[in-house]
This record gives structure tokens, sequence and C-alpha cells, in this order.
């Protein structure tokens, strides 16, 4: 399985009921054989340009482990979705995970010395 981030536009009528929307969005991907990592509802948001006569979109992010086959099934799905104004699937770039990893460790080390050399002066 491949990781995805899929950003996902709601047409922004349905901001006071959003889960009839965003379990059809969920439904799609566990249906075909997806695992849903990370779901954040980013929110109502202006967009740059008139899309479908709206101004407006709710926008969802997730981020996703798909096989091989289903990037193409969603994406077949998405485009003919009437909730969904429009939509990004792209995936993960492996480096970045690593890289995002490497950042955090450094972080943490650097916080780690602070605080040891912290200490020492107050001693």
């Amino acid at each position: 399985m491949k990781s995805y981030e899929l950003t996902v536009m709601i047409h922004p009528d349905l901001e006071m009921n959003m889960s009839p929307a965003t379990d059809k969005v969920q439904k799609l991907i566990e249906d075909n054989g997806g695992k849903i990592t990370k779901e954040t509802n980013e929110g109502k948001k202006r967009l740059a340009y008139k899309i479908d006569g709206q101004e407006f979109a709710i926008y969802y992010y997730y981020e996703v482990d798909l096989p091989a086959d289903a990037p193409a099934k969603i994406s077949n799905v998405l485009n003919i979705t009437d909730e969904v104004i429009r939509y990004l699937l792209v995936s993960v770039d492996p480096r970045k995970a690593k890289m995002e990893a490497k950042r955090a460790s450094r972080t943490e080390d650097e916080d780690n010395n602070e605080e040891a050399e912290a200490s020492a002066e107050e001693e």
C-alpha cells in the first residue's frame, strides 16, 4: 500500500450537516481497500475563483494508504459526486517522510541539549 494525500472541497451548502458527505468519502476509501490515517477539517474558505457558481468551499484533508488500483477508482467516483466540488489526490514522496522524521529528531535533540545546559547553569 502506498501513502496518499487527498484534499476534498465540499459544497458549502452542506456546512450545517457535513457527515453524509464525509461519510461518503470515507466509505469510498474503505470500499477500495484503503485506510485513513489522518483526517482534518480545514474549514470553510473563499475560493480563488468561482467553481460551479460557488465562491466558498469546505476543505477536508485526508492522509490515506491505498492499494495500487484504488486511486483511479476513487478519482472516477469523486468526479461524479455532487457533494464534491473539486478534489486533489497525490502520492506522498517517501523522501518527505524521512526529512520530517530527521527534522523532528533534530528538534528533539536541540530541546534536550537546551534543558541540559539550563540545568548545568543552575548548579
